[in-house]
């Protein structure tokens, strides 16, 4: 899985309890004295074999009913067996074993879904059929079975990474317990059904189509899929490649109105499968591809051989913005190489989901810039990487693998931990063994488990023997294990070398725990293109670095690690730093922005660093400078006339820049740029309408969004819609919210409407915001996006306060209203804007006793801690960074 805005994004499990010998007959134990409800994994009681899943699915009504078999093994008699369903209305539930039916009374007996099935008389042991007749409702948001009106018309689809299979099928829902399942949908007749395998056969029964697919290859239960609705589909094949004789079928599956907008994703899926069966030298491992958007997603699913993504990720043409296509490059990638690692491979229980979508994650980077090396998609990842050490930073987290034990503890492993920092991880081994060596581990390792499950520990011994080197496993695994960001800290020697020690990073005024890591050191001298690297295991080391000028710590950037210079070379390196590659100038930008919250590098360091790598001619990395800066305003550490200053800083650095790249806001004004040149200007575009809060820009794309909303669909190109509605929003106030609104709810544009909405919940007005939250009902409003709206109001700087008082009132309601995957995990992240040890207080307090025990819990401890750092910083640093800034000319 993969979160967008992400994640997809914006994203499996079983280490089997030890078998037990099966008891006699007369031994089965009654409920009475049957052992605790299980809160996390099951037994291993019970080894299922094959699903047979009869569903009914109708759209357009509020639930759909099922008829379900599952063939297992019992491994003893007994007169219960725990599975797995949630909210299902069960009307009937039987076992059959040896000719004898069982007659079961169903219940759920815990809210995360684990289920006891309980019989009058002990079932014995050895293989048994279970079957069960329910119904069940839809939902809302983007989790189990969920329906949307789309236009005149209602569609289903399934989401059930990580946990939601069991609320549509009654199931032994965990990733190690891998088997075929044999699917029948019956629908309206007319309806695009959609499964993993493909179908067999379509057929009128009783007033329903009955479309029947041939039974899969073993899979576990969070990979089924079943889409219905009245989609249209494009289809092509992807051509044959030396890994794979005959053409794969390949079909984009979306709603009415994007047909005529998938000419893009088909062609591109061609590709990046390609790449990837090249990398992996093995064919696609189903007998077809669909890949199906959806409106509400908020990243995208690898079902095997049926992917699910957000309509943005897919719907587009060959003219948009340059961030459009890097997703569809990234996000398609990593959810494609997920079905060989993850589908065709499967982690055998939830605490080596890392595995999974850190190796899709550096994947989905990679093969992403090997389909379009003209996007830079490649560069995004190390981007990524060193945003996830703002959160792993902290003291409260984890780290990328460790225990699961309970159920509400799976989706906090879908973190920036999981997907950032491990990607991140993946790549510093990558570059560590090389490209071939860790290919080649990669290789071996799939080979050895295909169609079955694996652990970390499975990887890791892969990888050392394709490195010959035992040590990289114990490195590995110390990033793996270990929460934290090294610190390498370089001090210059008499002799022109360093001496390096490491410690754990920490904030100022944080006291972190004592940590070492094996870490992959790679360090350059500027005027030198050869890096030297070495294993830095021990506490510290010494360097002796050929060639003259500032030294580059972390050559290439892909070290998973910050580092720490006397001022004198800080100054060097930043004076140099257009000349650094894309990924080493955001090694620097991090690295100093962490020596100035933990007390040590200088705001005008900082501002040093803007203006230099703002002519970087890496698009990632020109950003990477100011975002400190930007920072540092948005929590209101500058005051009114640092604020000021810092409007001027930005006015300096891209007014010149805009007038450079030149500025259209008319629709494919710019479509024949090179995506570099158009990234860099959609940057400079929001960087003088937010940052520098330009006077003349802002006048242009106001009008410019006037004109489009009246009626001229050519005035604004999808790449200034947020700059250009935000800055209207502005101008017009309530009318103009109403009127937007009323827009976007008519339009289903996969861009414009999300675009839209969120302008509204960001506005930053009182009165709008107000609205918004008590007053506004539509119901053409979906659920997540009526969270969106919510989202926007708390996380803006003008209605903060305001959200947070809401928040107080409607936490419960909130907290319970359908917000689909990881809604709940990220909830606290809505307050995380703040700066304040009072209000890290006020949120404790709020959100503390709600979430204690259950998803979110992590992720409130790390909001708490971030917005009480964040306060501290501010207090003991806050006016020396409004000094600095006032005096900006």
């Amino acid at each position: 899985m993969r979160r967008l805005l992400c994640a997809s994004s914006l994203l499996s499990l079983v280490c089997a309890a030890p078998a037990l010998a099966a008891p006699s007959a007369a031994a089965a134990l009654p409920l009475a004295a049957a052992p605790d409800i299980p809160r996390g994994q099951l037994t291993d009681a019970v080894k299922p074999s094959a699903y047979r899943l009869d569903l009914t699915v109708d759209p357009n009504l509020e639930r759909f009913s099922g008829k379900v078999e599952i063939d297992a093994v019992l491994t003893a008699s007994s007169t219960f067996v725990d599975l797995h369903g949630r909210d299902l209305a069960m009307k009937r539930a039987v076992a059959t074993a040896a000719g004898k039916a069982y007659p079961g009374t169903w219940a759920q007996v815990d809210p995360t879904g684990v289920a006891r099935l309980t019989f009058a008389e002990p079932l014995p042991a050895g293989a048994v059929t279970f079957a069960f007749e329910y119904d069940a409702a839809f939902q809302s948001g983007p989790a189990g079975m969920f329906r949307v009106k789309v236009g005149d018309d209602w569609y289903s689809w399934t989401q059930l990474e990580s946990i939601d299979a069991r609320a549509v099928f009654p199931a032994f829902d965990e990733p190690g317990l891998k088997q075929p399942f044999t699917v029948t949908l019956r629908t309206r007749p007319g309806h695009v059904a959609v499964s993993n395998a493909p179908e067999v056969s379509t057929t009128l029964e009783g007033g329903f189509e009955v479309h029947r697919y041939a039974p899969t290859l073993p899979l576990p239960t969070y990979l089924v899929a079943m889409m219905v609705g009245p989609f249209v589909v494009d289809e092509g094949v992807v051509p044959p490649t030396p890994q794979r004789a005959k053409p794969l079928p390949l079909r984009i599956v979306t709603t009415k109105q994007n047909a005529g907008k998938t000419a893009f994703a088909l062609e591109g899926s061609k590709g990046i499968v390609q790449h990837l069966e090249a990398y992996f030298d093995q064919p696609f491992p189903y007998p077809k591809l669909d890949q199906i958007t959806t409106p509400i997603l908020p990243g995208a699913m690898e079902n095997a051989g049926a992917d699910l993504y957000a309509d943005p990720i897919l719907i587009m043409e060959e003219s948009a913005p340059t961030g459009q296509k890097r997703n569809f490059g990234m996000i398609v990638s990593h959810e494609l190489a997920h079905q060989w690692f993850g589908d065709l491979v499967t982690p055998a229980w939830w605490d080596d989901i890392w595995l999974n979508e850190s190796f899709a994650n550096w994947m989905g980077y990679r093969n992403g810039n090997e389909w379009r090396p003209d996007l830079n998609i490649g560069a995004g990842a190390l981007s990524e990487g060193f945003a996830a050490m703002h959160t792993d930073a902290l003291v409260a987290g984890r780290a990328i693998h460790q225990p699961i034990t309970t159920n509400a503890q799976i989706d906090e492993a879908f973190d920036t931990i999981t997907y950032g920092k491990g990607g991140h991880v993946v790549a510093m081994i990558a570059g560590y063994m090389g490209d071939s060596k860790f290919r080649d581990g990669v290789r071996r390792y799939m080979a050895a488990h295909t169609y079955g499950n694996a652990t970390s520990r499975d990887f890791f011994a892969a990888m050392a023997e394709a490195a010959g080197d035992p040590r990289i496993v114990p490195a590995m695994q110390s990033f793996t294990d270990q929460q934290g960001v090294p610190l390498v800290t370089f001090t210059p020697t008499k002799r022109g070398g360093y001496s390096v020690t490491q410690s754990r990073y920490a904030g100022l005024g944080v006291t972190a725990p004592d940590t070492r890591w094996g870490i992959p050191l790679c360090v350059r001298r500027l005027t030198a293109t050869i890096q030297q690297c070495q294993l830095l295991a021990d506490g510290g080391g010494a360097l002796t670095l050929p060639g003259k000028g500032a030294v580059v710590p972390n050559a290439g950037g892909t070290g998973y690690y910050r580092f720490e210079l006397p001022a004198k070379d800080w100054n060097a390196l930043i004076a140099k730093a257009p000349t650094l590659s894309g990924g080493e100038a955001l090694a620097l930008a991090d690295s100093l922005y962490a020596s100035f919250q933990a007390g040590r590098a200088k705001p005008e360091q900082l501002i040093a660093l803007a203006r230099q790598l703002a002519k970087h001619k890496d698009s990632y990395a020109s950003e990477a400078g100011v975002e400190a800066v930007q920072t540092l305003s948005g929590t209101g550490m500058l005051g009114d006339e640092g604020k000021a200053g810092f409007r001027r800083l930005m006015e300096s650095l891209y007014r010149p820049r805009l007038a450079a790249l030149g500025f259209d806001p008319r629709a494919g004004a710019h479509a024949k740029d090179d995506p570099e040149r158009s990234q860099k200007r959609e940057q400079v575009v929001y960087q003088l309408v937010d940052g520098a809060r330009d006077t003349a820009l802002r006048k242009q794309l106001g009008e410019a969004a006037a004109a489009y909303l009246g009626g001229d669909t050519q005035a604004l190109d999808p790449s200034w819609y947020s700059a250009a509605l935000g800055v209207w929003l502005e101008q017009g106030g309530m009318p103009a919210a109403k009127q937007l609104i009323e827009k976007a709810l008519a339009s289903q544009d996969p861009v414009f409407r999300p675009t839209a909405l969120e302008a509204i919940g960001r506005s930053g007005k009182a009165d709008v915001a107000r609205w918004v939250l008590d007053e506004f009902k539509d119901t053409r409003l979906r659920t997540s996006e009526r969270l969106g709206l919510v989202r926007g109001v708390v996380q803006t700087g003008g209605t903060r306060d305001m959200g947070f008082d809401w928040l107080k009132a409607n936490f419960d309601e909130l907290l319970a209203g359908g917000g689909g995957i990881f809604f709940a995990s990220r909830l606290p992240q809505m307050v995380g804007g703040y700066c304040s040890v009072e209000r890290a207080n006020d949120i404790a307090t709020l959100m503390g006793p709600k979430l204690a025990g259950k998803t979110g819990a992590l992720a409130l401890e790390r909001t708490i801690e971030r917005v009480r750092n964040c306060g501290a910083l501010k207090a003991a640093r806050g006016a020396e960074a409004a000094r600095a800034f006032a005096q900006l000319k």
